[in-house]
């Protein structure tokens, strides 16, 4: 008999890490590059500027880690 092993690495999970931290570096380059342009605005603006662009980057995750498990950009 013959062992199968269907859990074998593939080349787009380390694509993907890569992806992931193309990703995140470029949306923090962004994010100050804005931020530099805000500066003298009151901190509630600020904190919430902060807080929906610490969350907004999640969104193309989804995504991009279907893809490297499954090699399929849509469900």
């Amino acid at each position: 008999m013959t062992e199968t092993r269907p859990n074998q690495p593939t080349w787009r999970k380390p694509a993907g890490i890569f992806l992931i931290l193309a990703l995140i570096t470029l949306w923090a380059m962004l994010v100050a590059s804005v931020a530099d342009l805000m500066t003298g605005w009151p901190w509630p603006v600020l904190a919430l500027y902060f807080t929906v662009a610490g969350i907004v980057w999640i969104l193309p995750l989804k995504p991009l880690l279907r893809w490297m498990e499954t090699g399929k950009w849509r469900a």
